[in-house]
This record gives structure tokens, sequence and C-alpha cells, in this order.
């Protein structure tokens, strides 16, 4: 195991340059002006520059915005889900930019140590953030799957070695992301950062976990439940676009047989078949080596009752508006 202190030892030349001048935080707004307050309080205290793009909100959130001095507010004409991301990272002029999303905001030292990590580390394109969850601060399951990665360092670069991340917690090199051409908006919301992982692992950039950067969520589930058809067609996609033909029938059968048995799980197989014709034509496996590091992921995943129709996701929203 590495330890966490070796992401903390800064590089002589980082020291005297600002944060200001290395990160930009980029968020990612979408009808949630009854409680962006708190999330644009934390994010100026940051002192570094915060460019907010609303995706078509229909309620309050773009006045919300527009009203803070400091924040730089790229309007969308319409929703177009992650893609939004792309319009605002195009307009930073720093190095790394921090995506952020409307329920959660960064620990300012947190940046600093992932900035330090990048400056270091060139063909490092991303780190994702230790996620700590409402007021408990206790940390995200999917951080917990994240730094006991099972995948060994080839590049020379300490930490969890990751094949995906998180979209609204992690700090990006821009010059990676604009390689590889950002988010691609076919995908909308619902795993998309799958597909930008794998074609950043295609270019032979690296991803990994930092837990000294350090992302406070307060995760809304507003609109979660529309967004699960979403998700396994997205899955379905990624699978198909990118994976090795046997890896990817077997990852198509493992998720099919995962996938809850009810209505999101039917419109979402169907809206992946609407797409096979271009998933074809861009068809474009990644190498076997690569294939190989998720296949190593997919196994350690357990498999739920064949017929369940649980969906937790839904339990969750439900609740929520409860109280």
């Amino acid at each position: 195991m590495v330890s966490t202190s070796v992401f903390q030892q800064p590089p002589a030349r980082a020291e005297r340059v600002d944060l200001a001048d290395r990160v930009t935080v980029v968020l990612l707004t979408y009808n949630c002006a009854h409680r962006i307050a708190p999330v644009l309080d934390h994010l100026a205290d940051l002192g570094i520059a915060v460019i907010a793009v609303d995706n078509a909100s229909t309620d309050g959130t773009l006045a919300a915005l527009q009203e803070r001095q400091g924040i730089d507010v790229v309007a969308m004409a319409t929703n177009i889900g992650a893609a939004a991301r792309n319009e605002g990272l195009l307009r930073a002029g720093t190095p790394y930019v921090a995506f952020c999303d409307d329920d959660g905001w960064y620990d300012r030292d947190g940046l600093v140590a992932a900035a330090d990590f990048l400056d270091r580390y060139e063909r490092l394109a991303l780190v994702n953030a230790r996620i700590l969850v409402k007021q408990e601060q206790y940390l995200d399951p999917i951080s917990a799957e994240m730094a006991a990665s099972p995948l060994p360092d080839t590049a020379g670069i300490p930490g969890p070695v990751l094949v995906s991340f998180m979209g609204g917690a992690c700090v990006v090199r821009v010059s990676a992301y604009r390689e590889v051409g950002g988010y691609d908006p076919e995908f909308f919301l619902g795993g998309e950062e799958e597909t930008l992982s794998f074609k950043l692992l295609k270019a032979e950039w690296q991803m990994r976990y930092l837990p000294s950067a350090v992302m406070y969520h307060r995760p809304s589930v507003a609109n979660a439940p529309r967004l699960r058809p979403f998700g396994l067609r997205n899955t379905l996609w990624n699978t198909w676009l990118h994976r090795r033909f046997c890896s990817a029938l077997r990852h198509t059968v493992f998720t099919l047989a995962d996938a809850p048995k009810n209505r999101d799980t039917v419109r979402g197989v169907l809206m992946a078949a609407r797409g096979i014709g271009w998933v074809a034509r861009r068809r474009d496996p990644m190498p076997a080596d690569i294939d190989a590091s998720i296949a190593v992921l997919d196994r350690r995943r357990t498999r739920r009752p064949l017929f369940h129709r649980h969906d937790p996701i839904h339990e969750m929203a439900r609740r929520a508006a409860g109280e």
C-alpha cells in the first residue's frame, strides 16, 4: 500500500505558484435554486475562479448564479447533460479544472494537493477526490472502492490506479481533456464518465485516486430516478464502443442480469438499441492490456439475484421527497 504522504509532497516550483493560477472550478447546475446558496458560499471561500454552467434550468438557478459577484456564468440554451462541462472547461485559463456538481464543494488544501500531484506527473490526466457525504461526512462507498483498487501501477505514478472516475469530484488536466474531446453529448447523464475515461486510457493517460483531495457531498437524488434508463443505455453503449468482443459480451450479460427487472431497464435497453448503428460505426476496441485491467474490476463485482425488481435509487428518492 502506498502511504498518503507521497501525495502531499509538493514540487519545489509549485510553492511559488498561487492556486488561483493553477485551478479553476467548473460548476454544473440544473434546477437547484433552493440549495445552491451554501455551495456557492463554500466555492467563494476557495479564492479561485468559478465558472458556473447552467443546463437550461427552469427555476431560479440562473438568477441565483448571476447575483453572485466573481462567478462567470454560462447559460446553456438547452440541457445537454455532462457535455455542458466542456463549455466551462474551454473558458478556463488555468492548466487544471476541478469539476463540481451543484450539491458539493471542495476543500482548498485538497485542491492544492491535487494541483501539486498533477504538476509532478505529466502523464497524469485526472485525480479523483475522496468524497465525504452529508453532515456526518462518512466515506462514499465509491471512494472506498477506488482506494482498494487492485490494479498495478505501470507508469511510475503512486496511488490507487483508476480506470474511471466521478464526474463531479475530480480535478483534470485541461490539455488531456481537450486532447480526447471531453464529454460526448450523445451520453447526456448517467455513467457518462466511462466513455471519457476509456478515451483517456486509450490515449495513454493515467488516472489516480487522491485521498488528500476532498469533496464534500450533500447528495440530491431528485433527478436520479429519471436517469436510470440513461445509465443502463450508456453502460451498454460504452461496452460496445470500447471493450474487446469477448469482454463486451460478458459485460453485457452481467449488466442485463444484474439490472432490476422493471420499466427503467426495459426503457434503457430500448434506448441502447436505437444507438446500435452509430455505436457500430464508432466502435474502437481498446488494447488488450487495458481491457484486461477493466476485467479484473469486473470480477470483483457481485451480482444481485436474477429476477430482482428492487431499485435503491427510487427508494432513496421517495424517502427524500417525504422528508
